[in-house]
């Protein structure tokens, strides 16, 4: 017990030391038992034990409150004894630890010195080591012991200072002195903490790096204070990149310079922002750390070309669009910022056919300036360059190709190669023999161009045909030129396009050479004649007469007779065929002849034919024949063959031996018939074929003459109709056309042959060779009408094979083909390839920037089926969007803002060209990707927390929030202070803004704390100011020391100088603004000597006192809150002398603490009172000062009679005196000792007030 007293003395002794200079708390644990030591000695060497021992000691100027728990356990001063140099040799023990320790230790070990470890359950050296006076040497260690009944397991922290000295109480003075200016020490400065922590300045990097430098490049040098000395003080370095692992392969830090370097070339358009948290730990115990926050933005250099989105862009176009059609849009990007990405557009190309479009150097729009003629160019190869107008190190370009193919339209009809086609064709060609090929050809191409023929007119007997594909006419019948010389044929040439172009301006002139097919044909055989015998020479007897089909020299007759002898008395004209008397006819001499005539063409080769003349002699005679019958009715029928028996007639001559003849004197049209005389009658016969077409009935007149007289007789012949002739399509092909929309039931066109026959032979009936269910022909009339519903898209186009045919016997037929072309009529809306389209871009793309495209497809045809796209009438997002027409691709209108509109709900249209124009809508979504364009913000600028003072540490006083209208890593927000925080009293969580105490926030000490936060969004950042308020507490108690109140009483018989008034107040205050003072007399005035305002503190004196009587009363005074636990009780002693008439002099130099750092002014107030009114001087250190007031000078006495310090210095820590005289020779005086901090500190006046009173009868000393 008796050591355990001793220290307590000692601790004592301790708490009074340090009160010199500053206020120390030594700690001892009480949950130890009586065997801990506290100063012991072990092998040479005595220890001191603190923070085992909970005992609380105050003193002058010491905080009453309970600290907050060491960083240790335990603090242990170990000295080892002896005056000279002692040293330790290396491995040595120095003394055991474990009758220091409050158990056993299982295991100890030293974190943070090399030069001392733990072993067989001692301190060792690591090296030798030689101890020096006045010197202490710091270690931690760290043991597991073993503590209580149970042997529990429980850590230990021992902080250990080692040194040599003897262990005299002035020695260890010496030493806490010393160890008062270290971070880390047995006593502790109020409020300090064991290990600073470092800070950076600033609190937040922001650099910027070019890219494509090389690896190594410096970017930054990072800098943190520490203001801690030696390990505690050594900082190092580290980084770790916030949002993007990447951005840690592309950095380095030194960990001792803090010198941030590259640690790979950068590229810019990778990563242009790379955000790290910096972290500066130092190496005192427990290692502290700060945290900032480095942005290293990566500047731009013109390194990337222009990418098109497409090397090679293939369009195609109609041609004769309309001038400013747009064709395509090239689109070029730049990886590079947009100083050096700033795209124009050109075609390198443009001259010569290339001079009918242009492009927009901006958009890069490609139009027509001019018109554009496939017939004239059929592709365009335009090279378009994209140059990005960089500057840095210079522009860069890149081309791509635009390959633009014209599709045709039908804009050209065939051409014949000749205006008219003239062909000869003998008539005797044998059919189906090609006799011609019309030619035609068309500038368009494809289906515009394939050309189709056919016959118009002129074939009326179908003796024609035309392959409609090659053009190549065939001879199909027999031709004859005796029936047609020569046919003229109506050519049409029509193109495949929709609609199709025709030309009809074709003819064919078919001319039909004459052959000498025909022999010639007499009119009658055998001819029979009768001449009277006395007829003149030259008569002429007979017409022998014969026809030739042919024509020109192969119809060409000569006669001539045969079978004659000499001094025939019968003569023919080679030429005319008549038989003339030669010679004088004698009937008595040849009564009969008997002959042969011979008709010969001239043609090649010659023909000719023979016939018999019978010629009779007549003699001369007076009765004229007569016929049996005047008029004959015959029927014959147009088939009927040559030589056919037609009817015969007869007369009678009553002469004798007359011989009636008979002759077909009139009506024998083209000689289509002969009359021979047969049996005493005369027999019409069929000469020539008949045709029902050129005559349908003959009158012949027939004379029968006995060669003198005659008779005449009519005979009607009737022809009749056979089914010679085929029908005949005017055209062995149609084309016509219809409207797709036309309904069912419509007539598309009537078909129409000619049969040359007549009655049923010429009654035709119509079929359709083919079973097409879309069309059906009327049989009678050849219409052609529609069965179904017709579509366009589904077939342009159908051919029906048409037959007409007639109802003779045999029947007779003839073919044709009919085309129907289906006109396209706009009945399809353009269809969308999706049914909705997607895309997204990001928000800080340039304008016209692609985003998605759409594409239409329309099944109707030309202007029909061509589609645009539209916004117009739909939704462009406010005109944020456009559409381009012919591409359907979406671009950026105007810069984006996702914090505005975060998705777009576009609807765009399919237009096409159709009259009326058909519309299809589709919805297009466009989702707006979020870029780091936003700062942080605070909900407001600046920020009020209420904190209670005594709140725990590590206490959440605040929760520090903004807001980032980004998202996903844009939107992480940092949080850290960057003003108002040194020393390092809050710390705020980087990620969670938990605003946190650091330390005991005591209202006294400060009542409020103003700080600027800061949120980063890298590299976006926004500030606030957060005012930390503490609400005060009631923790402390009232201040009042002993205190005396001296008063002299002057009494005279005219006057007294008793005060009588309040004299003063209790000298006592509260550091708690909110507490309310009690006063009150415990005991020693019980007869009421001094009147007391038990709320004011006011004293005034009792008139009891007013009496020539010397006092000295001895008061105890009670302070008290209004929580009643907490009150003082100091010592009033009241002194009542009899003073001498002079009045004394009083000087009080008040005791304060003025805030003032270095560099600022002190003010040392005097107040003197006296009478006469004494005069103030002031002294330094014994020395006087100036009494005038010399504001050149940093030390003034102002007139009030203050001193006034200037720009306060380290010399200026010094005893001032202010003493004032009378004229009386009386002096008095009062020291104060100012004391000079360095900054931070505050400068306080620790005053001793030594008050002199010297007069004739006595001296008093507070």
């Amino acid at each position: 017990m008796h050591f355990v007293r001793w220290e307590l003395r000692l601790m004592l002794w301790c708490c009074e030391l340090v009160s010199l200079a500053w206020c120390y708390t030594v700690h001892i644990s009480g949950d130890e038992g009586v065997r801990t030591a506290v100063a012991g000695e072990e092998r040479g060497a005595r220890h001191l034990l603190t923070s085992q021992y909970d005992v609380h000691v105050h003193g002058r100027n010491c905080s009453h409150k309970r600290k907050r728990k060491s960083e240790w356990d335990m603090e242990v001063l170990s000295l080892f004894g002896g005056s000279g140099l002692k040293c330790h040799r290396a491995h040595s023990a120095l003394f055991p630890v474990g009758g220091l320790l409050p158990g056993p230790p299982l295991r100890c070990k030293v974190p943070n010195s090399r030069e001392f470890y733990f072993s067989q359950g001692g301190l060792f050296l690591s090296e030798t080591r030689c101890w020096r006076q006045n010197r202490l040497l710091e270690l931690d260690m760290l043991c597991d012991v073993l503590t209580g009944k149970g042997l529990i397991v429980k850590p230990i922290s021992i902080h250990w200072r080692l040194g040599q000295g003897p262990f005299s109480q002035a020695r260890l003075q010496k030493l806490l002195e010393k160890a008062t200016q270290s971070d880390s020490g047995i006593v502790s400065r109020k409020r300090r903490s064991i290990n600073s922590s470092p800070q950076f300045k600033p609190p937040m990097y922001q650099v910027s790096v070019a890219e494509n430098k090389p690896a190594g490049t410096q970017v930054v040098v990072l800098k943190a204070v520490d203001m801690d000395e030696g390990e505690a003080g050594r900082l190092e370095y580290f980084i770790e990149a916030l949002f993007d692992s990447r951005s840690n392969n592309l950095f380095a830090v030194d960990p001792v310079s803090g010198a941030v370097s590259t640690v790979e070339v950068l590229d810019r358009e990778t990563k242009d922002t790379h955000v790290f948290r910096v972290t500066a730990v130092d190496h005192g115990t427990p290692r502290r750390t700060a945290m900032a926050t480095l942005t290293v933005t990566i500047s731009d250099t013109n390194d990337h070309n222009p990418v098109f989105e497409q090397q090679d862009y293939k369009e195609s176009i109609r041609e004769n669009l309309e001038i400013g059609y747009e064709v395509l849009t090239v689109r070029a990007t730049d990886g590079d910022a947009p100083v050096n990405g700033n795209i124009l557009y050109n075609v390198l190309n443009s001259n010569g056919s290339n001079e009918v479009f242009e492009i927009d150097s901006r958009s890069g729009v490609i139009r027509t300036k001019g018109l554009v003629d496939r017939e004239e160019v059929e592709a365009y190869m335009l090279l378009v360059e994209a140059n990005d107008q960089g500057h840095d190190p210079g522009p860069r370009s890149a081309t791509a190709t635009v390959y633009i193919v014209v599709e045709d339209d039908n804009d050209n009809a065939p051409q014949f190669s000749e205006k008219r086609y003239v062909v000869q064709v003998p008539e005797d060609m044998t059919p189906n023999t090609e006799i011609l090929q019309v030619t035609a050809t068309d500038q368009d191409r494809g289906s515009n161009a394939v050309v189709h023929f056919s016959i118009m007119s002129g074939n009326t007997r179908g003796q024609f045909y035309i392959d409609a594909q090659t053009g190549k006419m065939d001879l199909v019948s027999h031709l004859d030129y005796e029936a047609n010389k020569e046919y003229t044929l109506r050519i049409r040439a029509q193109d495949g396009g929709r609609p199709p172009l025709s030309n009809i301006s074709g003819l064919v002139t078919v001319q039909v050479l004459d052959v000498n097919d025909n022999a010639p044909i007499f009119v009658s055989t055998p001819f029979q004649a009768t001449v009277l015998e006395n007829v003149p020479l030259g008569y002429s007897i007979i017409h022998i007469q014969a026809v030739d089909a042919d024509s020109g020299e192969n119809s060409r007759l000569e006669y001539r007779l045969t079978e004659t002898t000499p001094n025939f008395p019968f003569a023919i004209n080679n030429s005319t065929g008549w038989i003339v008397v030669a010679a004088e006819l004698d009937r008595e001499s040849v009564d009969f002849y008997n002959f042969g005539v011979e008709a010969r063409d001239h043609g090649y080769p010659v023909m000719s034919s023979s016939a018999s003349i019978s010629m009779t002699i007549l003699d001369v005679n007076d009765n004229n024949p007569e016929f049996t019958q005047k008029a004959y009715y015959m029927r014959l029928n147009e088939d009927a063959a040559v030589g056919t028996s037609v009817v015969t007639v007869s007369a009678v001559d009553q002469d004798i031996n007359s011989v009636v003849t008979y002759q077909i004197s009139s009506g024998n049209t083209r000689n289509r018939f002969s009359i021979t005389s047969q049996s005493g009658g005369g027999l019409i016969t069929l000469a020539l074929p008949l045709d029902y077409k050129l005559e349908r009935q003959y009158i012949l007149t027939v004379t029968a003459s006995d060669g003198t007289l005659f008779d005449t007789a009519k005979v009607f012949v009737n022809v009749t109709d056979a089914n010679t002739h085929r029908p005949v399509f005017q055209s062995s092909h149609y084309t016509v056309n219809i409207n797709e929309d036309r309904p069912v039931g419509t007539t598309v066109v009537v078909i129409s042959a000619t049969d040359e026959d007549t009655g049923e032979n010429a009654r035709i009936t119509y079929i359709m060779d083919d079973s097409i269910p879309q069309f059906d022909i009327n049989p009678d009339t050849g219409a052609v009408t529609t069965q179904m519903e017709l579509d366009y898209e589904d077939q342009v186009s159908y051919t029906l094979a048409i037959t007409a045919r007639d109802n003779g016997i045999p029947q007779k037929s003839d073919t044709t083909y009919l085309e129907i072309l289906v006109n396209d009529v706009n009945d399809n809306s353009p269809r969308f390839l999706r049914d909705h389209y997607m895309g997204s871009v990001m928000e800080d793309v340039p304008v016209f920037t692609s985003v998605v495209q759409v594409s239409a497809i329309d099944r109707d045809s030309g202007l029909n089926g061509r589609v645009f796209y539209t916004f117009q009438g739909g939704e462009d997002g406010d005109g944020d969007f456009i559409i381009e027409s012919t591409s359907g691709i979406v671009r950026t209108l105007r810069r984006l803002d996702r914090e505005n509109v975060p998705v777009y709900s576009l609807q765009a249209f399919a237009v096409d060209k159709g009259v009326p124009a058909l519309k299809t809508a589709v919805n297009i979504q466009v989702t707006i990707l979020d870029v780091n364009d936003n700062p942080p913000v605070f909900e407001r600028d600046e920020f009020d927390i209420m904190v209670e003072e005594n709140s725990p540490i590590g206490l959440v006083v605040a929760h520090i929030s903004a807001t980032d209208p980004d998202e996903g890593s844009n939107a992480q927000i940092m949080y850290q202070i960057v003003e108002g925080n040194i020393p390092e009293v809050f710390q705020l969580d980087i990620f969670s803004g938990e605003l946190i105490s650091l330390i005991d926030l005591d209202y006294e000490l400060q009542s409020e704390y103003v700080i600027v936060v800061q949120a980063t969004s890298a590299p976006l950042v926004s500030r606030a100011t957060v005012h930390i308020k503490l609400i005060d507490k009631n923790d402390n108690m009232p201040v009042l020391k002993n205190f005396q109140i001296i008063f002299n009483n002057y009494v005279t018989d005219t006057s007294s100088s008793f005060p009588t008034g309040v004299i003063g107040r209790i000298p006592a205050h509260d550091p708690d603004v909110s507490d309310q003072l009690n006063y009150s007399f415990e005991v020693g005035n019980e007869l009421n000597l001094v009147l007391l305002n038990q709320s004011t503190g006011e004293i005034q004196l009792s008139q009891a006192l007013d009496n020539n009587r010397p006092l000295e009363a001895s008061m105890r005074i009670s302070v008290s809150e209004s929580n009643p636990s907490l009150f003082l009780r100091p010592q009033l002693l009241l002194f009542a002398l009899f003073p001498a008439p002079v009045c004394p002099l009083r000087v009080i130099v008040p005791t304060e603490s003025v805030s003032s750092y270095l560099g600022d002014t002190a003010l040392l107030r005097c107040e003197v009172s006296g009478d006469p009114t004494p005069l103030i001087r002031w002294q330094k250190n014994r020395e006087d000062l100036p009494l005038s007031f010399q504001p050149e000078s940093r030390l003034a006495v102002l007139p009030s009679g203050s001193l006034q310090v200037s720009r306060v210095q380290p010399p200026d820590s010094a005893t001032y005196r202010c003493l004032a005289d009378n004229p009386g020779s009386t002096r008095t005086g009062t020291d104060a000792e100012l004391r000079v901090l360095p900054e931070p500190y505050i400068v306080h006046f620790i005053t001793q007030i030594t008050a002199e009173v010297r007069s004739q009868h006595s001296e008093l000393e507070l």
